[in-house]
Formats: structure tokens, sequence, C-alpha cells
């Protein structure tokens, strides 16, 4: 049997491919969302301190990565820090090195991602379950190691300083945070897209068989480590974007980007927000950076005891997580109205 990514695989069951008015009300919805979601974009900056709306954009990013890997491949990563962190310094040290625009900066690092996301996920996808993400795990705390002390490209515990944030010579740009959001997030919405496409393709009914059945797809005829690795390196593509954003955004990059509290962080944001949902991991990020910005600011130093907290309260009474929760409320709404609708006609 072939195993062309583009042969389609059967997936559940779904009445809208079916039912005209099933179809329409769920385009209906699609659209609905995608004008939710392009307000809250162009408002952010609005609504909260341009560097913490950059940062909620950076993270959303990094969640929709993790949870293109967790959501529909079930593959549970601790180490993709490493792709965040890694794409974070190329960036920072491609434009100081240079002198080129920050967009650049940020495609080039989220190349050097890829690339090491290859013999990573090669190895690491012959392996599920925990073990996985003890594989993951370990190769990113040997690249936090690296950078710890190859100091004098990293700069080691002191981080590497003064990252540029050059664009063409547009001052505005460069020094106001609000401007430079409206050019950054290009690519966060470029990589949310890119998520987007790769679930919704022929390649992400594969990745979800994959999930839900690994044997059944490999009997079938797909190779499915080879399906692993392409997501394991389109997803660590879309978290060095993210890096590379956040970096230059801060202009500065720490080990702390590299760290495994780093991964477990946007893990929390991931399962708390809704796996599989992709719109979960922007809800997450969002309520975790703005949540840790007002106890920060509040002088509170127990930050990781309420993120702690409510990520357990989510996991006891929303399992779907937030967004997850809500769209389940949403699509039995909508199917109880269709049922009403069509008992009437």
């Amino acid at each position: 049997m072939s195993t062309d990514l583009e042969t389609p695989l059967p997936t559940k069951f779904d009445v809208a491919d079916f039912d005209p008015k099933a179809r329409r009300s769920r385009d209906i919805r699609r659209i609905a969302l995608g004008l939710v979601a392009l307000v809250a974009v162009l408002g952010l900056p609005w609504w909260v301190y341009p560097p913490i709306a950059v940062d909620i954009a950076a993270w959303a990013l990094f969640a929709i990565s993790i949870d293109l890997l967790l959501g529909f491949v079930g593959l549970l990563s601790f180490g993709h820090a490493a792709f965040w962190g890694v794409s974070a310094y190329s960036a920072g040290l491609i434009a100081q090195s240079f002198g080129v625009p920050f967009p650049v900066a940020i495609i080039g690092g989220a190349i050097a991602a890829m690339i090491l996301a290859v013999p990573i996920g090669y190895l690491a996808v012959r392996r599920s379950g925990i073990y996985f993400a003890m594989v993951t795990l370990a190769f990113a705390q040997m690249i936090w190691f690296v950078a710890n002390q190859w100091k004098d490209v990293t700069g080691g515990e002191n981080g590497l300083q003064g990252v540029p944030k050059s664009f063409f010579g547009i001052e505005f740009i460069e020094t106001q945070a609000f401007y430079f959001y409206y050019v950054a997030v290009i690519f966060i919405v470029l990589g949310a897209w890119l998520a987007w496409r790769i679930v919704n393709s022929p390649f992400g009914r594969v990745l979800v068989a994959i999930r839900d059945n690994p044997a059944r797809t490999r009997a079938l005829g797909y190779d499915v480590e080879r399906y692993k690795l392409i997501a394991f390196v389109l997803s660590a593509g879309i978290a060095g974007v993210a890096g590379g954003v956040f970096a230059i955004s801060h202009g500065f990059v720490s080990l702390q980007e590299l760290d495994w509290t780093t991964s477990g962080k946007v893990v929390l944001m991931t399962v708390l927000g809704g796996m599989g949902t992709l719109w979960g991991g922007p809800v997450g990020a969002a309520v975790i950076v703005l949540l840790e910005d007002r106890l920060a600011t509040s002088g509170f130093d127990g930050i990781g005891i309420i993120t702690g907290s409510i990520f357990i309260l989510c996991v006891l009474l929303f399992r779907r997580g937030i967004w997850g929760t809500a769209k389940n409320l949403i699509d039995k709404g909508t199917s109880a109205y269709t049922r009403r609708r069509g008992s009437k006609d």
C-alpha cells in the first residue's frame, strides 16, 4: 500500500461531511472563530502592555507547536525548550553578528531548530509514552549544558545580551514595542496557520490515526516513524519561530529558555487550554502569562503555587481544558439546535 504523505486515511465519521446543514453550521462557526481570533490578535497590544502582548503571542505559538505533537500525534515532549531556546540563541547571534533585519534572524532561528530536531527526533520517535518524554528531556538537558559551558558564544550564565531589533532602519518599529508587535505577530499568525494546515490535511489525518491506533495505521502500510519524525521537525520549526520572536522582543536570551521548566510551562499551557484543539494553546498561554504578570507586579513570590493549583483544578474539573470544554458545550448546543430545526422542517 502507498505511503505517500498525501494519501488520505479515513478518520472518524463526521456528520458535516454528508449533511449540508451541518456543514454550513460548521463553516459559520469557523468563520466566527476566525473573526474573533483576528480581533484578539489586532487588539491585544491595546488591552495589555505591548511587551506582554508579544510574550503572549510567542508563548501561544509555542503551545500550538506542543499541541501539534501532544494533541494530534500523542507524543508528550518534555524537551521542546531545546528548540525554543536554540532558535532564540540562533536568532540573537544572527541579529548580532550580521546586523540583518529581525525577520531574517527569526527565520534563521527556526531553521536551526528544525535542523536540531532531525537527529533528536530520529532517535526519540522510536519510543512512545513516558520513554519518548524522557528521551526528549535528556537531549534538552544536554543542550542546556552545552549552552552553559560555551560561554564565548552564548554568554553562559550571563546570557546573550544586546540582541538588536533591526528592521530596515524603521526607528519606531525598532524602539517601540507597540509597533514591533504588529510586525512580529505576522510570524506568529503564519506559524499558527501552518499548524492548522497540517492538522487539516491528509497528512494530519494520518497523524491522528497514529495517535489513536499506531498498530492499525502501520498495518495499513503507513510508515509510522517517518510520519512522527516529520511532525516532530515541523513542531520544532514552529516552536523555533516562537523562540526567535521572544528573543528579539526581549533583546536578551538566557539559559532559562533551554531549561526543563520552560518545557513544563508550555505543556501546562497546552493542557490548560485544551489538547487537540490548536485554539487551546493560545488560551492557556494568555491565562498563564497574564496571571504571572499580575502576580509578579503585585510582589507575590509564590507564582508556581497559583499556576499549579489552577492546573490541578483544570485537570479535575475541566478534563478537556478551558477551550476544549467550551468547544464541547458549543458543539452540543449547535447539534441540539440543528436537530430541532430539522424536526420542524
